[in-house]
């Protein structure tokens, strides 16, 4: 794992591995989803008490990382 995403565990016992935030079972595509979904960090962190500002921040900078997947063309 890159170690810039230091709040992002993968455990095979939480939520079957999926990448979550800081071993709790909140998985950071449920925060990319609220956010998709017009959610900003403060509503995210009133609906979700035990996640603070940079665990939001975190999965998205996650996210981007994960969609810079580059393909050979020609």
């Amino acid at each position: 794992m890159n170690p810039m995403f230091d709040r992002i565990t993968f455990e095979p016992e939480i939520m079957r591995g999926q990448a979550c935030i800081r071993g709790m079972r909140i998985p950071v595509s449920l925060i990319v989803n609220l956010v998709a979904h017009g959610k900003n960090t403060h509503d995210i962190i009133a609906e979700y008490p035990d996640l603070v500002q940079e665990d939001v921040s975190q999965s998205l900078e996650y996210a981007a990382w994960l969609a810079r997947d580059e393909i050979q063309v020609g």
